[in-house]
């Protein structure tokens, strides 16, 4: 019996990314299927969230995304340019010129079929350190070509239609919240929340007390 669970994901969190290679890995040698359902940001949905934490929080943050990486292995550096932008005077309430259009390439990844491979792909070449200026030249078609993708059709479907793609990515965050959590990467197994990279085997015991099997 083939287990599903939804994936609440977004294109900004480093623990998404983090996150991404044991998921791909879990789907491969597993009889799971992820059902990606990409969100935007906090910084996008809820800007007030990062104005109000104590001045010890990004601190902490920034130490503990490096140590984590660190210790899974992972490469990892901070994206240039960052999926979202941030300016002095209106901090991140501003206009986002990368981050909707990624949050909707998810999406209609995971309509072809594709959506945790786009993920994985395009998470590794914003996160990693290995390129700079991701969102010009064939970076993202590349990205989209190693998922399975013709980027080209990606972008038209996205590009032409807007709109519909973000009610799409709004019924996710209204399901993300109804499921039990709001911050990303979360997991969702049988109405059971996980929230954090750090959960992920949680989710799978569950998952093997119901039955879990491998490929």
């Amino acid at each position: 019996m083939t287990l599903n669970y939804d994936l609440y994901w977004s294109f900004r969190s480093p623990y998404s990314y983090l996150v991404m290679s044991r998921l791909v890995a879990m789907e491969r040698d597993y009889d799971v299927t992820c059902n990606v359902r990409p969100v935007y940001p906090l910084a996008v949905r809820t800007p007030e969230f990062f104005e109000q934490q104590d001045p010890l929080w990004m601190s902490y943050f920034m130490t503990d995304i490096f140590r984590e990486a660190s210790f899974r292995g992972v490469p990892f550096r901070w994206p240039r340019p960052d999926p979202v932008q941030r300016s002095p005077e209106e901090g991140y309430r501003m206009k986002q010129p990368y981050i909707h259009r990624l949050t909707h390439l998810g999406v209609a990844a995971t309509q072809r079929g594709r959506g945790l491979a786009f993920l994985d792909e395009v998470s590794r070449m914003i996160w990693s350190g290995t390129v700079d200026n991701w969102h010009e030249g064939d970076h993202l078609a590349e990205a989209a070509e190693r998922a399975g993708l013709d980027f080209v059709d990606l972008a038209a479907a996205v590009d032409a239609d807007p709109a519909h793609f973000a009610a799409i990515v709004e019924e996710n965050q209204v399901a993300q919240r109804a499921a039990g959590h709001w911050g990303v990467p979360m997991t969702v197994f049988g109405g059971e929340p996980f929230f954090g990279q750090d959960r992920l085997d949680q989710m799978k015991w569950r998952m093997e007390t119901v039955g879990l099997v491998a490929r």
